[in-house]
């Protein structure tokens, strides 16, 4: 790992911290929306309900843990609203399309999502929310 330029060994640090995080919640998160909607609530407003409860545990771990970022909290938070609103427009149109036109099971799509929206917001994080301080 020393022979990798200190950016490459930052930015994996940080996909690391955030795929720990991220596995953790999200994981966690998935069994309880398989749950509920096996109880018989609709998977888009159980996948809102719970991408919301996410997303807000979510800051503060990523904000500490997975960027160590110090700058302003309030800019962050906002930003992070901005990037979690991408992110969950793409899960929510994933659901859709996937589920409602073609009728796919919801498990197996919210699943991939959860992938997908996960890639997605760690570059948004990265670049965006949480960005590295210029020097």
């Amino acid at each position: 790992m020393k022979l990798l330029p200190p950016e490459f060994r930052a930015t994996f640090t940080q996909l690391l911290r955030y795929g720990l995080i991220g596995v953790g919640t999200n994981a966690a998160g998935y069994l309880v929306y398989l749950g509920v909607t096996h109880l018989g609530f609709a998977p888009k407003m159980t996948m809102t309900f719970f991408y919301f409860v996410g997303a807000t545990v979510g800051f503060f771990g990523n904000k500490n843990l997975s960027f160590s970022f110090e700058g302003n909290s309030y800019r962050a938070a906002l930003r992070y609203i901005i990037a979690h609103s991408l992110g969950y427009s793409v899960n929510l149109l994933l659901l859709t399309v996937f589920v409602d036109w073609y009728h796919y099971p919801h498990q197996w799509v919210q699943g991939i999502a959860i992938l997908v929206v996960a890639v997605i917001i760690f570059v948004l994080f990265k670049f965006f929310v949480f960005p590295a301080p210029t020097k």
